[in-house]
């Protein structure tokens, strides 16, 4: 694998530069780390969504930082996850896209399910975030989708370094909120309020157990049972707003049923994954609402317990916008920012939100614009814990911007593949795709990618595509030219 040593270095130097900051007590930080589900980078307040309310995340924003050139590591969900995990752009991670793991069948009351699910299992040998926080004598829970390794594997969370798992383990599964079963550490939880009713059409809304709330539930239980004696590190993957756009008929929901002068109905198709509604807005904006009132949740306990000034929390979302089951990002995103959703390597569908707060830390109110990607998390927790990288990372620490001390190392390119390969270097950004065709975008004067200058500037591509060899690693998995 080819790596930027330089970027190695920079990590070694800054180590020495903020070790300080996290020495003033007897314990290392608490990290709650927030990752959910297709949230486009103008689905918040603070990042300038007007039909939405989120009060709780604007607030966060408020009291801490806004980062507006943060990526995703993939503009689908399983290698991006694995970019965060693991510290590696998806020219070298093992996980470049979603690869399912299925088999055999299994009866839960009327309805038939996999009795294996999941997805392939990230590379076993390699050290994760998880481990550098288990390493450093913390607590480690995962509540929400997991998707980076099949029921059995090697690769399910409890293996991969979690002391707790409750949500998903097969994302497939996730696409359903009141599902058949979730996952509690190595073990299927039936649900049995949802069973005798049938996954999918008329009857649907009988089920009653929503999964989202149950993995929230866990994961408020995991927090406040943890005391000032041990740090811990959550990971809370909440699958909002992802597709199916589905959620109880309550409050939240009826904050906007009838609100928007035009509604959008999905009908949803035999054999679809994801069940029909009249009230596709309504239900795309409860469920972002939904999700904000998680995260106010999550912070009232940190403050509560006295721990949320000992607490870093970020937030932040693992692809751009999707259009499944209803979601018509267009109509919420009037400012039209950004060109495409999930699936795209345009920006629309990699740059996503990210708010961190650490109060004393984390000057409040303040926004950067280092760029930075979901493979920078490895070095920045191993800066935060003061200990050695045991690993080579494509990342960079971004604690010296978080904390505002140190010198702040830059990239010199952020890279991603899937169906095609993409370079941002400085403010050009080079799509390839099929192996031979080309966009070039100038991102300081064409931020929705509007503008091809691959014709007029020849040389750049030619050094970007350079970069788009020299950082892509061969996979017996996945090709993408």
């Amino acid at each position: 694998m080819k790596y930027n040593k330089k970027l190695i270095a920079s990590l070694s130097g800054s180590l020495l530069a903020t070790a300080g900051v996290m020495a003033q007590g007897n314990i290392n930080p608490n990290v709650v780390f927030i990752l959910c589900d297709d949230l486009g980078y103008a689905d918040l307040g603070c990042f300038g969504q007007q039909y939405i309310s989120t009060p709780n995340l604007d607030k966060m924003a408020e009291n801490g930082m806004m980062f507006t050139q943060h990526y995703a590591g993939s503009p689908v969900s399983a290698p991006s996850r694995a970019s965060l995990l693991t510290g590696q752009h998806t020219g070298h991670t093992k996980i470049r896209d979603n690869k399912e793991h299925w088999s055999g069948k299994v009866k839960y009351g009327e309805n038939e399910d996999y009795a294996v699910a999941g997805q392939e299992p990230l590379d076993i040998n390699r050290k994760t975030i998880t481990h550098l926080f288990k390493d450093a004598g913390y607590n480690t829970g995962l509540f929400g989708k997991w998707g980076l390794g099949y029921e059995g594997s090697a690769g399910t969370p409890n293996k991969m370094g979690f002391d707790e798992f409750y949500g998903y383990n097969c994302q497939y599964q996730a696409h359903l909120y009141f599902p058949n079963f979730l996952n509690r550490n190595e073990e299927r939880e039936v649900l049995e309020e949802n069973i005798n009713f049938p996954m999918y059409g008329l009857n649907y809304d009988k089920r009653t157990e929503y999964a989202s709330d149950l993995i929230h539930q866990e994961a408020m239980k995991f927090i406040g049972k943890q005391t000032e004696s041990k740090p811990f590190f959550a990971y809370l993957t909440y699958t909002l707003p992802h597709a199916e756009l589905a959620q109880p008929n309550d409050s939240i929901l009826d904050a906007y049923r009838g609100k928007f002068c035009v509604e959008k109905s999905f009908a949803g198709a035999e054999g679809s994954r994801y069940n029909p509604t009249e009230i596709a807005h309504a239900q795309f904006a409860a469920m972002v609402t939904r999700l904000d009132t998680y995260v106010g949740e999550v912070l009232a306990l940190l403050e509560a317990k006295g721990m949320i000034e000992n607490t870093l929390v970020i937030f932040t979302s693992d692809n751009g916008p999707h259009t499944e089951g209803g979601a018509d990002p267009d109509f919420f995103n009037k400012d039209n920012l950004l060109r495409g959703y999930k699936r795209a390597l345009t920006e629309g569908g990699i740059r996503v939100p990210m708010i961190a707060q650490w109060p004393g830390k984390i000057e409040a109110g303040s926004v950067s614009d280092h760029m930075s990607a979901f493979w920078d998390y490895m070095p920045t927790f191993a800066e935060l814990l003061n200990v050695n990288l045991s690993v080579e990372s494509d990342g960079i620490s971004m604690l010296p911007t978080l904390l505002n001390k140190g010198e702040q190392a830059k990239h010199d390119y952020l890279y991603w593949e899937f169906y095609g390969r993409a370079v941002r270097q400085d403010n050009w950004k080079l799509i390839r795709t099929g192996g031979n065709t080309y966009q070039l975008y100038d991102l300081a004067t064409d931020l929705h990618e509007d503008n091809n200058l691959a014709s007029q500037y020849p040389d750049i591509v030619k050094r970007l595509d350079k970069i788009l060899e020299e950082a892509h690693t061969p996979s017996t998995l996945f090709n993408f030219k």
